[in-house]
């Protein structure tokens, strides 16, 4: 291991990881490591198994076989509980529909993850407004779901999934249900904040424009992970 690899060691990292249900094998053989600061898009067409990829190294789903190493540490030894504190303490997560709670303003929304943490509320609604303003919400801090547009409201979706400083940012299809224009915007604040904050984050997407605006692009192919070169990634 060189001197760079032992200073900026893999904070996610999957070996040999296979999902199966029965004879039907979802995913299989994947290998993949993701440093502190580094992006990789997850591309594949729909039912290739993406989904399941992000579930297993979130710590949603079990494996079938293989390992999911979170900063360093086997997962698969853990029970559920500490399974459910390292997505907690660890991992941020961002979905193609929002989920925000509608009887909470955009700053509440951010908040609301810290308060379970165990964060006072004055804390929590400082942070929370740092990150919202660096999504370039800082005039909406107070606007209900409603009230905000599309784009807004999936901003706010992800500012919630970093709200208790996560090291690991998984997004399904973050820009997925959005127009093309909007999906820009979203998804320039996103590795303008991913980046600011020098998280590891795998993102799935069908969309290669913005694949290869990031650090790396992985395919799955025939239940398998393949590392392609941006200007070559395909589905």
């Amino acid at each position: 291991m060189n001197n760079d690899a032992q200073a900026n060691p893999p904070v996610l990292r999957l070996e040999g990881v296979a999902r199966r249900y029965g004879d039907l094998v979802v995913v299989e053989q994947i290998n993949l490591s993701l440093r502190p600061g580094e992006t990789a898009a997850l591309l594949g067409p729909s039912g290739s198994g993406k989904s399941s990829l992000l579930h297993i190294a979130g710590l949603l789903e079990a494996a079938s076989e293989g390992e999911v190493h979170i900063m360093g540490r086997a997962t698969s030894p853990l029970n559920d509980a500490e399974r459910t504190r390292i997505r907690r303490a660890t991992l941020g997560f961002v979905y193609q529909f929002h989920h925000l709670l509608p009887e909470f303003s955009a700053l509440g929304n951010v908040a609301l993850p810290q308060l379970i943490a165990g964060v006072k509320k004055k804390d929590a609604e400082k942070e929370a407004a740092r990150l919202l303003t660096l999504m370039g919400l800082g005039e909406r801090l107070q606007h209900q779901p409603g009230q905000l547009s599309g784009g807004e409201q999936q901003r706010t979706a992800i500012a919630r999934a970093l709200a208790n400083n996560p090291k690991i940012l998984l997004a399904d299809e973050p820009t997925g249900n959005l127009d093309p224009k909007t999906s820009d915007v979203v998804f320039d604040a996103l590795l303008n904040l991913v980046r600011k904050e020098g998280l590891a984050a795998l993102i799935a997407t069908h969309d290669q424009r913005l694949a290869k605006r990031m650090d790396r692009v992985f395919v799955i192919r025939e239940q398998r992970l393949v590392e392609v070169k941006k200007q070559m990634a395909q589905t």
